[in-house]
């Protein structure tokens, strides 16, 4: 059985910060990250935007370069799945029946593509990995017209790249306008435009019946005619080795304190497979981000080297429809009303900040496009406490 002082199961971001916060933190021995993964870490926020639009390649879309993962001497072993863990041996098993004992263990496992619950959904691409991103960039290739099921971000991400490829590219969802639901209706108009703008058709108050080879069925009765199909109905978090070893999970995610410590000792979660305590709000908060993945990453590699740390800060991350971006900062734990800024000539898809207050007026959120400065302080004010400046 080989063994090694800290063991990183994942290849995203929380993975790769853990291990640099292991090494910033004097931790010693080996460390060894393990992911099922056939490439090395490579950053995803390029997969539905560069990558898909041909502008980069896999090779440019690297974490680290290799001289990182030697100069900090971490070992990277890809497509290597591991099936099972033993918190109280302290050894996780590979699926090729290989042992790996740890000292300390972090799981950066993730979360995969939640599948379409509809006759063919089997069938429609998705993206959340290199390979899925490469798939969907070769077959819009040969496509004149695409569906994308879901208007979450990543799918008005890859609905906007896949236009701007010259696929004639539908949207396809429940909500009367993109994120509407989550974050209310002047984002939705907001989302709409920019999705207008970037060339991409909206079909608002849909659903998907069925699936089938060149068509998709809505429960309207409308069949749409297409070269391809992407669906982006949301994420599963990859926590079936924790739940299997019996760690704590919570709604599918595993429980862990503001230092990322699960309920097996020496065991440690970040990033999308984890809801963690934070201790400005708290409160658990799960999270789908990269920047809090990358903090909680590196909470974690900390703490495993003895060093005391803990996740405090406001959960956040950008998006880039067409060539705009967007930024969000927020508890994530809902609000009782809105402000969206007025400068006297903004309209939909223009420059725009929506504030979100609880009923006392304290800002929980803050929604911005094209107003850095209103991010900046929003976060601050949300960390704080405060009223926003309306």
């Amino acid at each position: 059985m080989r063994e090694t002082d800290l063991l990183i199961i994942g290849s995203g971001p929380a993975a790769v910060s853990a291990a640099q916060g292991y090494r910033d933190n004097d931790g010693r021995g080996r460390v060894l990250l393990v992911t099922a993964d056939a490439h090395a870490p490579y950053m995803r926020p390029p997969l539905s935007k560069d990558l898909l639009q041909g502008e980069s390649g896999p090779g440019e879309i690297d974490l680290q370069p290799q001289e990182w993962f030697d100069d900090h001497d971490v070992e990277v072993l890809t497509d290597t799945e591991v099936t099972a863990l033993d918190p109280d041996g302290h050894r996780v098993t590979t699926a090729d029946g290989s042992d790996i004992g740890y000292r300390h263990l972090v799981l950066a496992t993730g979360a995969s593509p939640s599948p379409l619950p509809v006759p063919g959904g089997d069938t429609v691409l998705t993206l959340r990995s290199l390979a899925d991103a490469l798939a969907l960039r070769d077959a819009a290739d040969g496509a004149a017209s695409a569906v994308v099921i879901g208007a979450g971000f990543i799918g008005c991400e890859a609905a906007a790249s896949l236009a701007a490829r010259g696929v004639s590219t539908t949207v396809v969802a429940p909500e009367p306008a993109p994120q509407s639901t989550r974050l209310g209706s002047d984002a939705g108009s907001h989302f709409a435009a920019l999705l207008e703008q970037a060339g991409v058709r909206y079909s608002a108050g849909a659903q998907v019946e069925s699936v089938s080879e060149g068509s998709v069925r809505l429960d309207s009765g409308v069949t749409i005619d297409v070269d391809l199909v992407v669906a982006a109905v949301g994420i599963t978090p990859n926590s079936g080795l924790a739940a299997d070893a019996g760690i704590t999970l919570d709604d599918g995610r595993i429980v862990v304190d503001s230092s990322m410590r699960t309920s097996a000792p020496d065991v440690f979660a970040a990033g999308d497979v984890a809801t963690a305590f934070n201790d400005t709000a708290g409160r658990h908060i799960p999270t789908e981000h990269w920047q809090d993945a990358d903090d909680q990453g590196a909470v974690a590699g900390t703490a495993a080297a003895g060093v005391r740390a803990q996740w405090d800060s406001v959960p956040g991350f950008w998006t880039t429809i067409g060539d705009r971006t967007v930024k969000y900062a927020a508890w994530g734990d809902g609000y009782d009303r809105t402000h969206h800024s007025d400068h006297g000539t903004d309209g939909p898809g223009e420059s725009f900040t929506i504030w979100y207050l609880d009923s006392d007026g304290v800002t929980v959120g803050a929604l911005t496009l094209d107003r850095d400065e209103d991010y900046e302080a929003a976060t601050s004010l949300i960390e704080e406490g405060k009223p926003a400046p309306i």
